[in-house]
This record gives C-alpha cells, structure tokens and sequence, in this order.
C-alpha cells in the first residue's frame, strides 16, 4: 500500500518531470493536429462576420475543439509545467479570450480575433519567451 508521501511524490514525477518528456511520434502528431486546428479555426472565425450560425460550423468547431485538446494533451503529456511558461500562459488567456466569446456572443468575433492573435503571438515570440518558466524565473530545459 503506498503512503501518502509516496503518492504525492509520483504523481508530482508524473505532472513535473526532471526533464520533459519526449514522444517521437509527438512532432508529426503536433504538425497534423496544428494543421487542423488552424483550418478550422479559419472557418469558425471567418463564418462569424456572415453570420454563420453553430449548425453550419458545427464540424468546424468540433474540429477545432478537438484538435486544440489534443494538442494540450501532447503538450501536458511531456510536462504540465508547460503551462507556467510563457507558451502555456498564452495558452490560458487564449481559453480565456474564447471562453469571453461563449460569454458575449454579440461580440465573439472580437473576442475569437484577440484569441487569435494571442495564439499566433505564443506560437511565434522567441523560444525564450515561450520556454520561460513564470515558477523558476529561468528557460525551462527542452525535450
């Protein structure tokens, strides 16, 4: 029977790994699922000015919403610390941004734009910003 301390200590190895793992089928994985989460992105923002309505961009919004899970997913799996790092923090104020537009649906397009833009931002700002860990104050080590 393991004790509370030993519990505690593995699921902290399990979230917080001394390095973050590494998957090799997580690079192909990430570059489809990234792929896909930017086409549908696409058309549920794109639809929004026309007046699209949820039955007409429901694929889409299942797409997208699937495809941004998944990717959380790959990206907790090699460590949940990723998101006290500037990547996963623009990550939260993009799910912040989106959950605003659920919010306000006579100003979601604005809302889905600023997410929009927070995400291309996090994906694209220098690695350094990205891998900067707001816990230690330092990059956090790469795969």
């Amino acid at each position: 029977m393991a004790t509370v301390g030993t519990t505690r200590h593995s699921l902290r190895s399990l979230l917080l790994p001394e390095s973050p793992r590494s998957f090799p089928w997580a690079r192909p994985a990430q570059l489809a699922l990234r792929s896909i989460h930017i086409a549908a992105m696409a058309l549920v923002v794109g639809g929004l000015p026309f007046g699209a309505d949820f039955h007409r961009l429901r694929a889409a919004i299942l797409l997208t919403v699937a495809s941004g899970l998944l990717l959380m997913a790959i990206d907790l799996a090699k460590d949940a610390a990723f998101l006290l790092q500037g990547s996963g923090v623009a990550l939260l104020l993009k799910l912040a941004l989106l959950g605003l537009g659920l919010l306000q649906p006579e100003a979601r397009l604005p809302w889905y734009l600023a997410a929009t833009l927070v995400a291309s931002i996090g994906s694209h700002m220098p690695g350094a910003w990205r891998h900067h860990s707001f816990l230690t104050g330092k990059a956090a080590k790469e795969p």
